[in-house]
């Protein structure tokens, strides 16, 4: 069973938690070889993003970093990610306006048939 978008209940749990700073998202992304179109999944992705980055940067979202894991060093096959992305928001209320807006949810279409499975890890800055 593929596993791509967020639960809504982890979800109102983790917006109500106490605003503490800045919140940075990791992303482990695997895609599709194909999607349902018939297209690439990682290129549905990168139109994906393309189109996401000004809706995050419109909440004061940034892109921190993206790489392409290429050794896997401790873990198992199914750790095995394609793409690994870590995105700051300055607040989870932030984070919060930007998946309940309209045009997101739109374009997370795309972001949905990219991918084979994602695991998505709110981090919060180390006490």
């Amino acid at each position: 069973m593929r596993t791509l978008d967020t639960n809504s209940e982890d979800l109102r749990a983790f917006m109500e938690q106490p605003e503490a700073g800045p919140v940075v998202m990791i992303n482990l992304l695997r895609f599709r070889e194909r999607t349902d179109s018939g297209e690439a999944g990682v290129d549905v992705y990168a139109r994906y993003a393309r189109n996401a980055a000004p809706l995050v940067a419109s909440v004061g979202g940034k892109l921190m970093w993206q790489g392409q894991p290429t050794h896997l060093i401790v873990g198992e096959d199914a750790d095995r990610w394609d793409r690994v992305l870590m995105v700051e928001y300055p607040s989870r209320a932030a984070f919060g306006q930007l998946v309940s807006d309209p045009r997101f949810q739109e374009l997370k279409k795309d972001r949905l048939d990219a991918l084979e499975e994602t695991v998505l890890i709110a981090c919060t800055p180390h006490q």
